[in-house]
């Protein structure tokens, strides 16, 4: 079995791969930097009882991430935990992708992956979307070849700017808008970070689908506030859960 852990600036996703690819399981932890490589180590081990899974059967892992703070713990509470250090998503790992950025070491894993799973499913060019903390856009065109993106705040992350900073408004979850006009204060905020937030993508995706007159762009989200911004969308867009575990699934068969 492959264990795939992606660390994120606010959630670690672990996922279990069996043999033929079945994903038996995908849990999600709170991504915290103070953590010690034991306490790492018993919250994974946790998770396997959970679900009711062995450890002991893990025959590799895969880490990704973009908190650089928490990467040597992870790495050691892997190691500790499997008997062997995991494969890690960064410089000297192949990926099969032509990445065309003036500093390649500044690409996130974790963007690396979304676009190694985007290549196995879709034809280029292609347009990812990550929706977390952050909301990174990514752009592949032929040639596997990585052509750079966007970087924007997630939607979260705006919404709790908003309630910062503003005296009267109150801190909302993100939820569906009742409707696209509001008649309450927190009705008027969530229309507003929902309708705005699938608005912008919606002005980002044509433009980005300009520059390839006369092909066919497939767009593909995932991140954990996707499915409720991609709905409103009026572009295309395919809603993928397992993106990024299916793109480190990818790149440990590609390095094994």
């Amino acid at each position: 079995m492959l264990l795939a852990i992606d660390v994120g600036n606010s959630t670690t996703s672990v996922g279990l791969f069996d043999k033929e690819k079945n994903l038996r399981f995908l849990a999600y932890l709170d991504t915290d930097s103070r953590k010690t490589a034991d306490q790492i180590s018993i919250d994974l081990m946790n998770l396997f009882t959970l679900y009711h899974y062995s450890y002991t059967d893990v025959t590799g892992a895969i880490l990704c991430s973009v908190v650089p703070p928490l990467n040597f713990m992870m790495e050691k509470a892997l190691t500790r935990l499997l008997g062997k250090p995991p494969m890690v998503v960064g410089p000297g790992v192949r990926t099969g992708l032509n990445i065309r950025l003036t500093n390649q070491t500044q690409v996130g894993a974790d963007i690396v992956a979304d676009a190694v799973a985007a290549l196995e499913k879709f034809q280029p060019p292609i347009i990812t979307i990550d929706m977390g903390t952050a909301t990174t856009i990514g752009v592949i065109s032929q040639g596997r070849t990585y052509e750079g993106g966007l970087l924007l705040p997630g939607v979260n992350v705006s919404l709790e700017a908003l309630s910062r900073r503003a005296a009267q408004l109150p801190a909302i979850s993100l939820q569906h808008p009742k409707s696209l006009i509001g008649k309450n204060t927190e009705d008027c905020m969530r229309s507003g970070i929902v309708y705005g937030s699938a608005g912008m993508l919606d002005g980002v995706i044509d433009r980005i689908r300009e520059t390839f007159p006369g092909q066919e762009v497939t767009v593909v989200a995932t991140g954990g506030n996707a499915p409720v911004i991609v709905r409103y969308c009026r572009n295309p867009i395919i809603y993928d859960k397992y993106l990024l575990m299916d793109g480190l699934w990818a790149i440990y068969q590609k390095n094994k």
